[in-house]
């Protein structure tokens, strides 16, 4: 079998790290981490990992991983997009430096990444870890939702334009069970705590993310349609995991006069307005 050669961004938890884990036993795989406290745990894994550090939200780091890479290797077969956050709150309130962070971290660092490698991709594959929420707006994370939808669009267009035969995927998950929701419920605790006429809203988001981090398909389920995308020959430009991300796809096709009536019918319900 071919050894081939990953770079795996968001690669220290969740669904990234399991596919160091998979894919390290017989390939060299870059992995990206953001908190360095994690580097090590990344090296024990497997000496075929190379671990290197990237923050989206600073661009001096996308350069300096996509330089080091480089360094490395004259050839990269995947690059696997996983790294992401998400901003949540009111739109009327939420800081303007929030939502650039949103979409340097779920967009504009995945292109520089990717424009970065762009030399050393030639016949290979990007797959980019999208979201059900791509699919249409869910109030309170509708930057997200807005990220999600942006990047598909970019990476769209790069698939059409591009000359190197690089294939790209967006992968579609519905609610995942991953590290990703406790680290949004604190890193928009601002918006949480005693958030004045939507204090309801926000005890509804928190203990719905709290039920998802429990709940939610395992990433195992998300790892596995990745690697079954990055075998195919011709892969699916898109792949939708779990039955919800299935009904988000339905209900976005809806005219959305109507989806916004029963998306303000359900917060009402749930939240008991």
């Amino acid at each position: 079998m071919k050894t081939k050669t990953y770079v795996i961004t968001g690669a220290s938890s969740g669904i990234g790290k399991e596919l160091v884990e998979i894919l390290s036993k017989e390939n060299i795989v870059f992995a990206g981490f953001r908190n360095k406290e994690q580097e090590a745990g990344l090296r024990i894994i497997s000496p075929n990992i190379y671990p290197f550090y990237i923050d989206y939200s600073k661009p001096n780091t996308i350069k300096y991983a996509a330089d080091y890479i480089s360094s490395k290797t004259t050839h990269v077969d995947t690059l696997i997009n996983v790294a992401g956050c998400v901003v949540a709150g009111p739109i009327e309130d939420i800081n303007i430096d929030e939502l650039r962070r949103q979409f340097n971290v779920n967009v504009f660092g995945h292109i520089e990444l990717a424009q970065g490698l762009i030399p050393i991709l030639n016949d290979g594959k990007i797959i980019n870890v999208s979201s059900m929420a791509s699919f249409g707006i869910f109030p309170f994370i509708s930057p997200y939702c807005a990220s999600k939808r942006c990047l598909d669009m970019f990476f769209n267009s790069f698939l059409i334009e591009n000359k190197k035969n690089i294939k790209v995927v967006s992968i579609k998950p519905g609610v995942i069970s991953t590290p990703l929701w406790g680290k949004s419920i604190a890193e928009n605790s601002k918006y949480f705590d005693n958030y004045g006429d939507y204090s309801a809203e926000m005890k509804y988001i928190i203990a719905n993310a709290q039920k998802n981090a429990r709940n939610g398909l395992p990433a195992k389920k998300v790892v596995n349609v990745i690697l079954k995308a990055d075998k195919a020959v011709n892969p699916k430009l898109s792949y939708t995991v779990g039955f919800d991300a299935f009904l988000a796809n339905w209900f976005s096709k809806l005219p959305l006069s109507l989806q916004n009536k029963i998306i303000k019918l359900g917060m009402k319900l749930k939240c008991k307005l």
